[in-house]
């Protein structure tokens, strides 16, 4: 009996949510994502000091500023994981930008053109955005330029419907962190069927495929191995290297639970989304907005860090 691992890439694209390449080269993903936690988790190992090190002597011969050089580690990490997987790698705007169309676009080109002078076609870097109403937006000016977005922190079916309006190329529902929230509000304990991240997704996952959205929904931030196997079928899962071992270690039966055909027929009323609704909408959803604002706050937390670790060796090699 093949792996629970081997029988999930039979029915799901598997992406490596880590920046450890060792990780990846030992699981085999098609996609690979970062954040600035795993970026700054992975930058402060010696194995990928080289990375590190070439971005700070970038910014000192060229006196540029702390966070443009934490940008260049980004993209360090990111160039390398694209010649390990064979699909796409996402790197994260700045999650201070999340209320920010202007800067959001204006980042995510410069992004793009980086990779780009470095030969990584725009084809194999998906950008990624919190979906806020400003982070919705300038994915929709992005996807009209040939620039693919991974919609990040998805905690509700109406950032989900507003994200596929506006045609972006793939969303991240946050289950694990679903979960939490409902844990420590509720006091209760859930099974992998019960969990409300996961039937957060499987809400989404009908409302796509009855009115046929070519949005890739993608599950992310899990807790256990339970949650992953309640949504074997899913469009792509990204998932911790814990996880990935755990899958690969297990080589009992793993049954499809989601199909376009059995889950369409309970989906949702369509949405119809202004910029009044949506927020409205999400208003009145007290976990997607509190998840939301804490998502946005913890990324921005550890992008000062990085920022801090960066500007620190800057000053070492002064």
């Amino acid at each position: 009996m093949p792996s629970k691992l081997d029988q999930l890439k039979a029915m799901t694209t598997v992406v490596a949510d880590t920046g450890d390449m060792e990780a990846v080269r030992a699981f085999a993903p098609v996609d690979a994502t970062t954040n600035p936690t795993l970026i700054l988790k992975a930058a402060q190992l010696e194995a990928y000091a080289p990375l590190l090190s070439e971005a700070i002597v970038w910014g000192r011969s060229h006196n540029h500023l702390t966070s443009e050089v934490a940008d260049r580690l980004a993209i360090n990490f990111g160039e390398e994981l694209t010649k390990i997987v064979p699909g796409r790698v996402s790197t994260e705007v700045d999650a201070d930008l999340s209320f920010d169309i202007e800067g959001t676009v204006a980042k995510a080109r410069e992004i793009i053109a980086e990779y780009e002078r470095r030969g990584v076609g725009r084809e194999r870097i998906l950008i990624k955005i919190a979906a806020t109403w400003e982070g919705v937006r300038a994915a929709e000016i992005l996807q009209a330029e040939g620039i693919d977005c991974n919609m990040t922190l998805i905690f509700s079916l109406a950032q989900a419907a507003a994200c596929a309006d506006a045609g972006a190329f793939l969303i991240s529902p946050f289950v694990g962190r679903i979960l939490d929230w409902h844990v420590k509000t509720e006091g209760k304990t859930y099974t992998a069927e019960t969990d409300p991240g996961v039937l957060s997704v499987k809400q989404i996952y009908a409302y796509y495929k009855a009115y046929d959205v070519k949005t890739v929904i993608m599950g992310a931030s899990f807790r256990n191995k339970g949650e992953i196997e309640a949504l074997a079928g899913c469009d792509r899962l990204t998932i911790s290297p814990q996880l990935l071992d755990d899958l690969a270690r297990d080589d009992g039966v793993l049954e499809r639970r989601l199909d376009p055909a059995s889950a369409a027929h309970r989906a949702s009323a369509r949405l119809n989304l202004d910029e009044k609704t949506f927020r409205f909408l999400l208003n009145e959803d007290a976990m997607a907005t509190e998840k939301l604002a804490e998502g946005i706050r913890l990324f921005s937390r550890d992008l000062r860090s990085l920022r801090e670790l960066v500007s620190q060796r800057l000053l070492a090699v002064a």
